[in-house]
């Protein structure tokens, strides 16, 4: 298994598990809008290293361990590395963006880091068969047109506790970094390219026209 994905995978795990263990811990390096703002921006990195319990890190790891391997057969282990991180802060900083005056927001969580590896994979490799629930096959790339559609409608709805936010800005990291890093796929895969914009310019008009 690649050294980065190993490190990123016991990381996770270490780091969640001092949480689950001591709420001291878990409170002063969860993401919370007020302290971020109060200029706690370590937050914006540490919470990505915390989970809710056992099952919400197995989900995120689990993700990440079976979508890494396409990035990193394609990219390498370095671009790989990049892509995690860059989509990690860029899902919190669209979290920084949406919630910046609710001050009791608060947010934990590697799934803005996992699903910009997610899309990154769909995008080098669009035509690969999902699993959804393990039963239903979809390919890579409707999969991922219809996630962050469903993203877009549930940060609209705000019915759930979960950070959809993060995940659209995971998303976005993903998708920018491995354009930046292999810009051939603009012309390898132009129309997964331009698919899988047309919710990112869904996202931001209404975001611009106060529809969210």
């Amino acid at each position: 298994m690649n050294i980065f994905l190993i490190a990123i995978l016991v990381a996770n795990g270490l780091i969640s598990y001092k949480g689950f263990n001591d709420p001291a811990f878990f409170n002063k390096y969860k993401f919370h809008m007020g302290r971020f703002q109060a200029g706690e921006q370590i937050r914006l990195i540490s919470s990505a290293f915390l989970h809710a319990d056992m099952s919400h890190l197995a989900f995120n790891m689990l993700t990440l361990y079976f979508f890494a391997p396409v990035v990193i057969g394609y990219l390498g282990s370095i671009s790989f590395l990049l892509v995690y991180l860059v989509s990690l802060i860029v899902g919190g900083l669209l979290t920084v963006y949406f919630h910046k005056n609710d001050y009791n927001y608060s947010a934990i969580g590697a799934s803005g880091a996992v699903t910009g590896i997610l899309y990154s994979a769909i995008l080098l490799q669009p035509d690969m068969m999902l699993g959804i629930f393990f039963i239903i096959p979809m390919p890579a790339y409707l999969f991922g047109i219809l996630y962050l559609l469903y993203s877009i409608y549930a940060m609209r709805a705000k019915n759930d506790n979960i950070g959809h936010t993060a995940h659209f800005g995971g998303a976005i990291g993903g998708y920018l970094m491995t354009l930046i890093i292999r810009p051939s796929l603009v012309v390898d895969h132009l129309s997964m390219v331009i698919l899988l914009t047309i919710p990112i310019i869904i996202l931001f008009v209404m975001a611009k026209m106060g529809k969210l």
